[in-house]
């Protein structure tokens, strides 16, 4: 390359990628600009039109054909971990573009912790009492906090974090069912759980977790009519992907209680908006996207960035190509 190449790091929120590697090597052969905020629109696309290779963290901004089509100059395109649902990877290869991918990293203990953070969050009113505190209150004369023992936790999708979930509810000594497309009386008790249609996990448990991966059989699983068979006092967590419920109905079907709670870390479109139907509601818990974010996962997604960045200056094929 006889002209400094430019590289442009997006959705780098936590300021992840640039603290936990080293970037010398990469500064030496090329110009970096790293963006720890959003950027969409005409501001994105100034930001990247002129760019000879993309990182990007997960898949926080989608990169479609008509966005693909605007970035004559690309070359390589990487992003951390090894799924994204917002490239269109064909679009990339047709302009020639290289894709590659990092270690993804084991976020299944962070993720099942935040899913007990929301819980326990949304059980005891936590948010409500902290700020009570804060402003030298202590008590609002509104819901006690509910104790989760004797309980119903249903997991929908019994694999390595909703397994995880079920432990920790098990120990609170919560009854534990379970429901996926393939799930097995077998293969529920095996986790220590029992194996209920989706129709009885919903109409009978306090704790609705989540824990399943977004295909045809399970988009939208969670429907406007599905939300309204859960009980009143229900608590719906989702600390997996939003697409598994129908995130336009879930305000209406708060308003009409059915659940009670949702306690969220995953949204449609990420950061959640100020105006977002949801923000500013009593009988929401929401986090921003905590699940996968630890500094072992952002730690194997920075080296891995800076490795594939390495070798595509260098002329090489890069280390972990992604397809």
């Amino acid at each position: 390359m006889s002209a400094r190449p430019k590289i442009v790091v997006l959705d780098d929120y936590e300021n992840a990628l640039r603290r936990l590697a080293d970037w010398k090597p990469i500064e030496a052969k090329a110009d970096i600009s790293f963006h720890t905020e959003r950027l969409r629109g005409d501001t994105l696309l100034a930001a990247i039109r002129d760019a000879d290779a993309i990182a990007l963290v997960r898949d926080r901004t989608p990169f479609k054909a008509e966005l693909i089509a605007k970035l004559p100059n690309l070359k390589c395109f990487i992003f951390t971990g090894q799924r994204n649902q917002q490239l269109d990877a064909e679009a990339m290869r047709a302009q020639g573009v290289a894709i590659g991918i990092t270690e993804a990293g084991s976020s299944k203990f962070s993720t099942s912790e935040v899913a007990w953070t929301l819980i326990l969050a949304a059980s005891k009113r936590l948010e409500a009492h902290l700020s009570l505190v804060r402003q030298g209150k202590w008590r609002d004369g509104k819901g006690l906090p509910v104790t989760l023992a004797g309980g119903r936790l249903g997991i929908i999708g019994l694999g390595s974090i909703g397994q995880r979930i079920a432990d920790v509810g098990k120990a609170f000594q919560m009854e534990v069912v379970t429901w996926s497309p393939h799930m097995t009386p077998e293969r529920a008790a095996a986790g220590g759980a029992e194996s209920v249609s989706l129709e009885e996990l919903l109409a009978t448990s306090k704790v609705v977790s989540l824990s399943l991966v977004v295909s045809d059989a399970t988009r939208k699983l969670l429907t406007r009519e599905r939300l309204a068979t859960m009980r009143e006092d229900a608590i719906l967590v989702n600390t997996a992907r939003s697409a598994l419920i129908d995130m336009a109905a879930l305000p209406a079907a708060l308003d009409a209680g059915r659940p009670g709670i949702a306690a969220l870390d995953v949204y449609d479109d990420e950061p959640l908006a100020k105006d977002h139907p949801l923000v500013g509601r009593d009988d929401v818990v929401l986090s921003p996207h905590l699940g996968f974010v630890n500094e072992p996962v952002f730690g194997k997604f920075a080296t891995g960035v800076v490795e594939n960045l390495a070798a595509w200056l260098d002329g090489k094929p890069l280390v972990r190509p992604y397809g």
